[in-house]
């Protein structure tokens, strides 16, 4: 019978054959280290734009439907342009740029059009 050993910390393993670690620490430890490169991109971005989404809510009051911002309030609060989940495009040609329900429009002299996107209305049959 062979010893086998953790693949974490290198102690000998006790147990069931198809055993790589010798506890739940040095499982965990050895998955979050071998993972931690590829999610971090990815949990980044996704930090990034659930900021920006937090950042427009915030200054879009609730009893308006719009609001005009200058870039510089958005930049002082951590608004980062190049994160946005998809844009829209009106009849007009003006193109939205959206982080999740809350979006934005550019407009002359660095200010910005902050909306909030409206829900459809459901068809009850």
């Amino acid at each position: 019978m062979e010893n086998k050993i953790c693949i974490q910390c290198e102690k000998p393993i006790h147990g069931r054959a198809d055993k790589k670690f010798c506890d739940d620490y040095c499982r965990n430890a050895y998955n979050n280290h071998f993972k931690r490169g590829s999610n971090n991109l990815i949990r980044n971005i996704s930090n990034a734009l659930r900021k920006n989404r937090n950042i427009l809510e915030s200054l879009l009051i609730e009893s308006e439907e719009t609001i005009r911002v200058p870039r510089e309030r958005l930049l002082a609060s951590g608004f980062i342009f190049k994160y946005h989940t998809h844009t829209y495009t009106n009849k007009r040609g003006d193109i939205y740029n959206y982080c999740f329900d809350f979006g934005y429009l550019a407009l002359d002299n660095d200010w910005y059009l902050i909306v909030k996107k409206k829900e459809r209305q459901q068809n009850k049959n």
